[in-house]
């Protein structure tokens, strides 16, 4: 037994941590130059141009402490969304607002519901109060929400959803959810996680479908807290910051958790810039959906079942296991997430990258399909 294990809680002695993909700063910069990560969902064009700069205005001013309540930048969302700002809160990450909310609403025995193969992150969230989380099974690699309803007890507080979900890219029908949202208890707040909305948005609208009316929930004062980030389509995810949208009440106590001056002043002035660079943002999606479908018909042709995504990552079943093969495209030089911890070991999430790396990821392919078709006639020949 180790020396502090009787003094820490027992959540923190139960949960797990977060295992996230290889961070460039741990590899030697020779691998950093050859190395081509699409293992975390992150942009590949960078943040925008007009965010940089403004990120560079703030360095100016880095002796002085930011505005812990975000203001400028919460009045703009508030505008951004056609929503009041006491409806907006701006924490360091979305994950950071899901700490809040399950440290606000959640404590040991109390409940979360959510599904099987979603964001991880929602264990470690709810574990660390003392809460159980529920998760329900999928189908056919979608949230069931009939399943999700049946869970829902007298002890749950939270339903998480991630619409679309991390890592399957899976949306869930906006009519479904409409039919959920209306047959959720009263005691129940639906966390409706949408870190993947303007890739969504941009797939629906090529699709002729409606991704989401979150905003609508927000504004009718549903139960509801939308989750939103910076660090996927707007490129600022080593600045951690993203926003809830939801009850001004809520929101107001989960303020109270809050770390003082928690968000930095240049991930402020960041956010401000890139809200406004709907050109960068236009390039960003327009890319993510054009070589999704290249991704997807390539990796096809190698036999890989790849589910249809609505997010800037694929889902893709390899029919054997993941990790290996995980290992051998970072010896090729491009690291993919193995979906293991998910329940899923024979899966990888490759992020959607520009046209140049997605085509170094499919080179790579190849020639570990032709090394693994080499090894199988080879075994073929020594059993005749």
């Amino acid at each position: 037994m180790s020396r502090f294990f009787d003094l820490v809680s027992k959540p923190v002695r139960n949960m797990g941590g977060y295992s996230p993909g290889v961070p460039l700063q741990t590899v030697t910069p020779q691998v950093q130059q050859k190395l081509i990560k699409l293992d975390s969902n992150e942009n590949p064009f960078g943040p925008s141009p007009r965010a940089v700069e403004a990120m560079g205005r703030a360095l100016a001013i880095s002796s002085a402490y930011p505005d812990d309540d975000c203001a400028q930048l919460r009045h703009k969302l508030a505008e951004h969304h056609a929503l009041q700002p006491e409806q907006v809160m701006v924490t360091a990450g979305s994950t950071a607002l899901l700490g809040l909310l399950c440290q606000t609403l959640l404590a040991p025995g109390l409940n979360a519901v959510t599904s099987q193969r979603s964001f991880i992150v929602y264990s470690l969230a709810v574990s660390a109060t003392g809460a159980s989380l529920i998760e329900t099974p999928m189908a056919n690699d979608v949230f069931d929400l009939n399943a999700i309803r049946d869970a829902i007890d007298e002890k749950t507080r939270i339903v998480f959803l991630a619409n679309p979900n991390n890592p399957t890219g899976t949306l869930v029908d906006v009519g479904i959810v409409d039919n959920f949202l209306a047959r959720i208890p009263g005691h129940v707040i639906l966390v409706l996680d949408e870190a993947y909305y303007e890739f969504a948005m941009h797939f629906s609208s090529l699709r002729g479908t409606t991704h989401s009316k979150s905003l609508d929930y927000v504004r009718q004062g549903a139960s509801i807290v939308v989750l939103r980030t910076f660090s996927k389509a707007h490129g600022l995810a080593g600045l951690r910051i993203g926003y809830g949208l939801g009850p001004p009440e809520l929101l107001a106590y989960c303020a109270r958790m809050r770390n003082t001056f928690s968000v930095s002043s240049v991930a402020q002035a960041a956010a401000m810039a890139a809200i406004d660079d709907q050109g960068h943002i236009r390039r960003v999606v327009t890319n993510n959906a054009d070589q999704a479908i290249v991704l997807t018909d390539a990796l096809s042709k190698f036999g890989c079942r790849v589910v249809q995504t609505s997010t800037n990552f694929l889902y893709c079943d390899l029919g054997e296991g993941a990790s290996i093969v995980a290992r051998r495209l970072q010896d090729e030089g491009v690291s993919v997430r193995p979906l293991r911890a998910w329940g899923a070991p024979n899966c990888i999430r490759v992020t959607i990258g520009t046209p140049e790396q997605n085509q170094f990821f499919l080179g790579a392919v190849c020639k570990i399909v032709g090394h693994n078709r080499a090894e199988q006639i080879a075994l073929n020949s020594n059993r005749t």
